[in-house]
């Protein structure tokens, strides 16, 4: 299993990668290995918010349809539209060209409450 060491991880298998003052965030290789082939990804809308915690999409693949969960909470700067015609990259590269959002962090304290790679 893939964990890149420069991630924060949550126990739901979202990722969260701080870079500025913006957080891009997507599912780990683990949750991707065990969706099977992602046929379809639902994200929100550019502009809306959400808690820590909270549902921000769906993300469907052939075996089962999965709820996606904020890592932290924030407002969505821009979805990743590469998923719309092609939802296998988050099963290719979940850490690169599958990431699933970017937000801009309303409380960047959060951070702390999440895992790091050794603990996830």
């Amino acid at each position: 299993m893939d964990t890149p060491d420069h991630l924060f991880y949550t126990k739901e298998h979202e990722w969260a990668n701080f870079k500025g003052n913006d957080v891009l965030i997507g599912i780990t290789d683990y949750a991707q290995n065990q969706l099977g082939d992602v046929i379809f990804v639902e994200l929100p809308e550019v502009g809306t918010s959400f808690k820590s915690g909270e549902v921000f999409g769906e993300i469907e693949a052939v075996k089962t349809v999965s709820e996606l969960y904020a890592p932290i909470s924030g407002t969505v700067l821009s979805i990743n539209e590469k998923l719309e015609d092609s939802p296998e990259k988050v099963n290719l590269s979940p850490y690169n060209e599958g990431w699933l959002i970017k937000i801009s962090p309303e409380i960047p304290k959060e951070k702390e409450s999440l895992l790091t790679n050794i603990s996830y």
